[in-house]
């Protein structure tokens, strides 16, 4: 193994530090090393804060040893004005005569513009270290960027004999204590979480993180004629909420509905409002024709599926997918199986 890749491998296990807290901006993980050893370090931890090169070089202050160092990056820095200056022209400032990018950034206003900038300030630039692993590191903002859309992650639990739910509506658990907890923690990762209406009435979700540190995200509801009880906990205004309806009506505070049609390419429609409302990945949780609606599409990018060791016989059959199966893990007495499309 290079000590290139080494590096920037070390960039992503800082930049992953801030999955969760980085929404609009992507995670980035920064290395500054002298003379063979990593001198500082430095992530992106939250939008609106110094970006992951300004933490890496903020402790540094000798010319001498910046000027004779190399800065590591796992994604191009930015070459515009933000909420923060542009991390190119500091590395420029501060005179690093080499740094390391793993991909470039596909925001239209970076997209190539930072590596270009650094070039003609004299800097060496190599570009692609781990590219395949730095992309997928901020996959969600690459999607957003790329395609216009959300990242879409399907979630389910199903039985050993492929049960999701039982048939009379009942609330019903499938997945163990350990599941569920990991199921928090993907909350405070993700940007928003989607149910459709049969979900809301039978469960009566918070879709809030309750068993993990972290931000809850927005909470995303189907519901075409507006028959959902005004008292589930979706709609009581306590964090920003969502309503996908065909019928218009005024929200309220942290609760915003929108105008769709549900008879025309339906998955799209909501995608597209997603991206309108600047939301770069969502869970969707179910139900099993919520979730078919998605598949059928293939409008999905990962399917995360809880396996029980329960077998119960009867009840509604879990979707079928076809994916690439990319991990399987144990949790407890569950198997959970990853997969992207």
């Amino acid at each position: 193994m290079s000590f290139d890749v080494k590096m920037m491998q070390r960039c992503i296990q800082l930049a992953q530090l801030g999955l969760g807290t980085t929404y609009p901006n992507p995670m980035v993980g920064a290395v500054l090393v002298h003379e063979g050893k990593i001198i500082s370090e430095g992530w992106h931890r939250k939008a609106g804060e110094p970006h992951a090169e300004v933490n890496a070089l903020i402790g540094i202050s000798d010319p001498e040893i910046l000027q004779n160092s190399t800065l590591y990056v796992s994604l191009e820095p930015c070459a515009h004005y933000g909420k923060t200056p542009p991390c190119a022209d500091l590395i420029i400032e501060k005179k690093i005569p080499h740094v390391v990018v793993g991909t470039t950034d596909p925001f239209s206003q970076v997209n190539g513009q930072g590596i270009e900038k650094m070039k003609q300030a004299g800097i060496q630039v190599e570009v692609g270290v781990l590219e395949k692993e730095c992309r997928d590191l901020n996959r969600r903002f690459f999607w957003f960027h790329q395609y216009k859309r959300p990242y879409v992650i399907l979630k389910w639990a199903q039985t050993a004999d492929g049960f999701m739910a039982p048939r009379d509506s009942q609330q019903k658990w499938i997945s163990n204590s350990y599941s569920q907890q990991l199921v928090h923690k993907w909350r405070t990762e993700e940007q928003a979480i989607l149910v459709g209406t049969q979900t809301a009435r039978v469960d009566n979700p918070q879709l809030i993180n309750r068993s993990w540190e972290g931000n809850s995200p927005v909470r995303i509801v189907l519901d075409k004629e507006l028959k959902l009880p005004a008292n589930l906990n979706l709609l009581d205004q306590s964090h920003p909420t969502l309503v996908f309806t065909e019928i218009g009506k005024e929200g309220g505070e942290n609760l915003k509905f929108i105008q769709v049609n549900f008879d025309e390419n339906l998955a799209e429609l909501i995608l597209h409002k997603l991206y309108e409302e600047n939301i770069q990945s969502v869970i969707i949780e179910g139900g099993k024709k919520t979730l078919e609606l998605f598949i059928e599409k293939e409008l999905w990018d990962e399917a995360r599926i809880f396996t029980s060791a329960l077998n119960w016989r009867d009840g509604l059959s879990s979707p079928k997918l076809r994916g690439e199966l990319k991990e399987t893990i144990n949790v407890g007495s569950d198997r959970l199986d990853i997969y992207r499309r």
